[in-house]
C-alpha cells in the first residue's frame, strides 16, 4: 500500500501515540481542579503549550487550543470581524481558494453587511502582494490569506503580505494548516497576527488544534461557558490530545531540515515523471510549493475513475480538498487558477510523506500513467479530442 494522501490526514506517530496515552492515564484530572490530579494535567497542558508556541516563535500566552483548523478559522476571522465593526470598518481581503472554513465564515460575514474582496491568485496559484496593496482601502479589517494552498500546495508570499498588512496597520491572519512542521513559519519575522493549524496535519491526533492570536488581538469566543483558555475557548481541554499534538509538532519540526529537501526531492521527480503523460499538466507554481504536494489535471478522464482504480492497486490519494470529496462539482481551487470545468474535473492530488520511498515513487509515475491510458482508452470525450470534434486544452 502507498499512502499518498498525506494533505488530507497524516499517520500518528508513534511518539504521538505512546504521549497521548500516557496522558490519558496518568495526567486524566480536570486541569480546571485545584486538587493535585487536576494540577498535573494543568501542568501537561501548560508544558504543551510553551512547546507549541517555541515551535512558531510565540509566547505561551499567544496560544489558544481549538478543536482544529476550522475552529481556529472562525475564531480568527469572526474575532477581526467583531474589532472591525466597533471601529466601523466593513471591509476584508481574501482569496479566492482559500480552504472553505475561511470561504464560507467570509460569506456569512457579507450577509452581516461586510465587503469581502477575493483576490486573484492567477495561473501559478499565488497571490501578488502589489495587488493586495492596491486592494486595502480605508476601511478595511482584515486579510485572510493562507499560508499554503490545501489542494495545489503553493505556498504564498507571507512575509511580504504581512508587512504590507503592518504597514497599512490591517489584521492579518493565516491559515496555515498545510504549512506548519513541513516548512519554516514564525510568527514575528512573517509578520502574522492570528494563525491556525490543526495536529492531524503533521501527525498528530485529529480533532485538536491552536490558534495564535498576538497578544495585542481581542479574541471573540465562539463557545460560551467556562473560562478555559484564559475565557476565549470554553470546555474542558482535550489534554491527552493537547499534549500528543505538542509531541508530534515538536518531532515533525525537529526533522524537517532534513526531511523535507528529501520528499520535495521525490516530488520533483514525480512531478518529472507524471507530467510526461500526454495532455496532462501540474496545478500550481512548480517551484514555490509544499514539499510533498504534488497535483495534476488529465484531459479526458474523470478523477474519480481515476483515484477507485489507484485505490485497487494499493494506492490512496485524492482529487483534492478531503473536506469536499463528496462533492460532484470541481474544485473551486482549480477554477481559480484558470482551469476549465471539463479539465478540473480530471484531476489527482499526491502528498507524500517522509516515510515514501524513490520505488514508491516510480510505482506511484508508473501506476498512474497505465491509469490514465487505461481511463482514456474508453472515454468518448477522449476519444472527440483525438478526432478532432473538440479542441485539447492541455
Amino acid at each position: 500500500m502507498i499512502y499518498a494522501d498525506n494533505a488530507a490526514t497524516t499517520r500518528m506517530s508513534r511518539t504521538a501515540v505512546d504521549t497521548m496515552i500516557s496522558a490519558a492515564q496518568e495526567n486524566w484530572g480536570n486541569p480546571s481542579s485545584l486538587y493535585a490530579h487536576g494540577q498535573r494535567a494543568k501542568e501537561a497542558l501548560e508544558e504543551a503549550r510553551k512547546d507549541v508556541a517555541a515551535v512558531i516563535g510565540a509566547t505561551p500566552r499567544e496560544i489558544y487550543f481549538t478543536s482544529g483548523g476550522s475552529e481556529a478559522d472562525n475564531q480568527a476571522i469572526l474575532s477581526a470581524a467583531a474589532l472591525g465593526r466597533k471601529t466601523g470598518k466593513l471591509h476584508i481581503i481574501s482569496t479566492a481558494f482559500e480552504h472553505h472554513a475561511v470561504l464560507h465564515t467570509l460569506e456569512k460575514l457579507k450577509k452581516e453587511g461586510f465587503d469581502v474582496t477575493l483576490l486573484d491568485v492567477h495561473e501559478n496559484g499565488i497571490v501578488r502582494p502589489e495587488e493586495l496593496r492596491a486592494a486595502i482601502r480605508d476601511d478595511t479589517c482584515l486579510v485572510t490569506i493562507m499560508y499554503a494552498n490545501n489542494e495545489i500546495g503553493t505556498i504564498q508570499p507571507i512575509r511580504e503580505i504581512g508587512a504590507i498588512c503592518r504597514e497599512k496597520g490591517v489584521l492579518f491572519h493565516t491559515d496555515a494548516v498545510q504549512a506548519i512542521a513541513h516548512i519554516p513559519v514564525n510568527v514575528a519575522d512573517d509578520n502574522i497576527d492570528l494563525l491556525s493549524s490543526s495536529a492531524h496535519k503533521f501527525h498528530g491526533p485529529k480533532g485538536v488544534g491552536f490558534l495564535y492570536a498576538k497578544k495585542s488581538v481581542p479574541l471573540t469566543s465562539l463557545i460560551s461557558g467556562g473560562a478555559q483558555e484564559r475565557g476565549k475557548r470554553a470546555g474542558t481541554e482535550n489534554v491527552p490530545g493537547i499534549v500528543a499534538m505538542a509531541a508530534a509538532l515538536k518531532e515533525t519540526y525537529a526533522g524537517m531540515a532534513e526531511n523535507a529537501p528529501r520528499v520535495a526531492r521525490l516530488r520533483d521527480r514525480l512531478i518529472e515523471g507524471i507530467t510526461q503523460i500526454p495532455h496532462s499538466a501540474l496545478n500550481g507554481d512548480a517551484v514555490h510549493r509544499l514539499p510533498g504536494n504534488a497535483n495534476f489535471c488529465f484531459e479526458g478522464i474523470e478523477g474519480e475513475s481515476l483515484l477507485l482504480l489507484l485505490d485497487d492497486r494499493g494506492i490512496q490519494a485524492s482529487s483534492g480538498s478531503a473536506c469536499t470529496s463528496g462533492s460532484l462539482d470541481p474544485s473551486h481551487v482549480l477554477l481559480a487558477i484558470g482551469r476549465v470545468h471539463d479539465v478540473a474535473h480530471g484531476s489527482l492530488r499526491l502528498s507524500i510523506g517522509e516515510d515514501i520511498t524513490e520505488e514508491q515513487v516510480e510505482e506511484l509515475i508508473q501506476s498512474v500513467s497505465e491509469v490514465v491510458e487505461y481511463l482514456r482508452s474508453f472515454s468518448p470525450i477522449w476519444r472527440d479530442l483525438l478526432a478532432g470534434k473538440k479542441q485539447f486544452i492541455l
